[in-house]
């Protein structure tokens, strides 16, 4: 069939033929799924503040929370669940509270309504006053006002406990309580101080001031639980520079165990209450005395132990006196010599005794020693004697013969038999010439003969060869 041929029914009949054809049908819970998912990607609804009224407040049984969030023009379903509740929710919400909720945009699913699911709920204008007190620490932090070099211990023992609260009120009857049980010997100094308000910061600086200068062992400052507005004096610079100016150990018991304070970051020391702070300060007077019982029972061993060991110490030092006293030492020098001569004389008398077996020993053996040496001495001379002499007598005529040779020589050399058979002896002054070379020309000399000596002087020496 030909376009040009149809009618405008037959062609939006077509029309919707076709579009049927073409669509997917979808479930409820497909697209509720699909928004929920497209709410979480977005990243400006994953974390969200929203201030308004509540209103159809219901807290379950379960422990969550359910609640409308409203202004003048609309409204959103709220829940917060109960894991965040004891973090997230400090004060008791009820209908018609200004509150400003963070948390994230979400969808129920099931009943196909977004809604936002609480993390942390606070009252309107808390979160100005949180953004301050935050500010606050990190300077105070920045100039060193929580470091742990400047906490100052808490002393063991204190007698007097100084307290910086208001004069009426819970805080200052549970302490007086915990510490009168506690220890009755301690004493409280209170210095009243307005802990609320617009003048409580400088009326709580002023307190501590004035108890600081009053010689307390410790100082505790605090009140009782509120809202971030009604704890506000103790997150001021006024009271942080107050507690840190104080020579006083001071402990900070502000609120309950959750709500911290800067008044808690500058303390030497934060209590989560003021009981607590009571029973940190006030030492117990029972244990007190049952540590003072053990140790003056260490101390009394010790001591007798002590007594003990002085006593041997004198004991041995009276003996060691009575050891170095002349008359011991001279008794003690006695009796030693006494033992000594009785040791000298017994080992005289044992060695003459050895010595004269000894010697009859060795007179024995030298007696018969002297035998047999004499016996073969005599049957040695007996053998050798004919050798010697025989030997002497040839020694004697080979000396005899030798001495009648040598006389024949000194005959032969003597200058007087010389001189006898005409020769001549000549002399200088120097001594016998043997040589004209010894004799100069126009020298004296003199020549002996043998029967005198004649004095001449050379007149010419002539030397031959």
């Amino acid at each position: 069939m030909s376009s040009d041929h149809w009618t405008p029914d037959l062609q939006r009949t077509e029309h919707l033929k076709m579009a049927q054809m073409n669509r997917r049908i979808y479930t409820v819970s497909v697209i509720n799924h699909y928004v929920a998912g497209l709410l979480e990607d977005d990243m400006m609804l994953r974390k969200v503040a929203v201030t308004g009224e509540v209103s159809n407040l219901t807290y379950h049984s379960s422990g969550h929370v359910y609640f409308t969030l409203k202004d003048e023009k609309a409204a959103i379903s709220a829940v917060m669940f109960r894991r965040f509740k004891a973090a997230g929710l400090k004060f008791p919400m009820k209908a018609g509270d200004k509150v400003v909720v963070t948390g994230s945009i979400g969808v129920y699913e099931k009943g196909g309504t977004y809604q936002i699911y609480a993390e942390r709920i606070e009252p309107a204008g808390e979160g100005e006053l949180a953004a301050r007190v935050e500010a606050l620490r990190r300077e105070l932090l920045e100039m060193g006002m929580f470091d742990e070099s400047y906490k100052k211990p808490i002393p063991k023992y204190c007698f007097r406990i100084g307290v910086v609260t208001a004069p009426t009120g819970a805080v200052i009857h549970d302490i007086m309580q915990v510490t009168a049980r506690r220890n009755p010997h301690v004493q409280i100094l209170l210095a009243p101080a307005q802990v609320q308000g617009e003048t409580a910061a400088d009326s709580v600086a002023a307190a501590l001031r004035r108890i600081d200068a009053a010689g307390c062992d410790v100082i505790i400052c605090g009140r009782g639980g509120g809202s971030l507005e009604d704890l506000m004096a103790f997150n001021t610079r006024t009271v942080a520079e107050a507690i840190f100016s104080c020579q006083t150990p001071v402990i900070s018991a502000v609120g309950h165990e959750t709500d911290t304070t800067i008044a808690d970051y500058v303390a030497d020391l934060r209590a989560p209450t003021p009981s607590a702070a009571a029973e940190l300060a006030a030492f117990s007077w029972d244990v007190f005395l049952s540590e003072m019982k053990k140790r003056k029972g260490q101390l009394t061993n010790s001591l007798n132990g002590h007594v003990l060991s002085e006593k041997n110490r004198l004991l041995a030092l009276q003996r060691r006196i009575f050891l170095a006293s002349p008359k011991e030492r001279s008794n003690r020098a006695m009796m030693a010599l006494v033992k000594l001569s009785d040791r000298i004389q017994k080992s005289m008398t044992d060695r003459c005794s050895d010595t004269k077996e000894k010697l009859r020993d060795h007179a024995e053996l030298m007696k018969s020693a002297m035998n047999v040496k004499t016996q073969a001495a005599d049957r040695k001379l007996a053998l050798i004697a004919p050798r010697l002499t025989q030997d002497m007598n040839r020694r004697l005529s080979d000396t005899k013969h030798a001495l009648s040779l040598m006389a024949q020589k000194i005959e032969l050399s003597n200058p007087v038999k010389k001189i006898a058979d005409g020769f001549g002896y000549v002399s200088t002054e120097s001594g016998r010439v043997t040589s004209v070379d010894q004799i100069k020309t126009d020298q004296d000399f003199s020549v002996r003969l043998k029967d005198g000596t004649i004095e001449a002087k050379a007149q010419k020496v002539t030397k031959i060869g």
